[in-house]
């Protein structure tokens, strides 16, 4: 499982880089063909990862409720977030890394309810729920970047 933790430090890593290097205004914007932005597919990300590992084991989440239910599947962005709400994102996205890795250390995972993801995968462990976050958190860091581009032009 360790190169699985390291490509979800990885993943995280370059969430966090165009979560610091991209403007407040371009986090929110939504740009034309999308319906959602770049800061809601960074927390989506945060919001999946402990519903898939969390909840389905029937642990408590490591993060406030408030981030799984404002970035849940089917939630709208939220147009109005805080700079100080960006940096507590910040934080999440290494701090819950480190906290999977402790906790799947730990054995705390010892129970898994078996899930189909919308995907199309079946999770019956959370070695698979690992292994599919990490693809998941893969697909909306792309949508970041098509995000991106797509506000800053080609020079991206």
């Amino acid at each position: 499982m360790n190169y699985h933790f390291q490509a979800h430090r990885q993943v995280r890593k370059n969430l966090l880089d165009i979560l610091q290097n991209t403007s407040h205004e371009d986090l929110l914007l939504i740009p034309d063909g999308f319906n959602n932005n770049i800061y809601w597919n960074i927390a989506h990300t945060v919001a999946t990862q402990q519903l898939l590992h969390y909840y389905l084991s029937g642990n408590p989440f490591r993060i406030d409720k408030y981030w799984i239910e404002t970035y849940k599947k089917g939630t709208l962005p939220n147009l109005n977030v805080q700079k100080s709400e960006v940096e507590d994102l910040e934080f999440l996205l290494t701090e819950t890394s480190k906290t999977l890795m402790k906790d799947f250390d730990s054995d705390f995972f010892s129970d898994y309810t078996p899930y189909t993801t919308s995907f199309g995968m079946d999770l019956k462990s959370i070695q698979d729920a690992i292994i599919f976050n990490n693809m998941h958190e893969s697909l909306h860091y792309g949508y970041t970047i098509a995000q991106k581009r797509a506000i800053l032009g080609e020079k991206y």
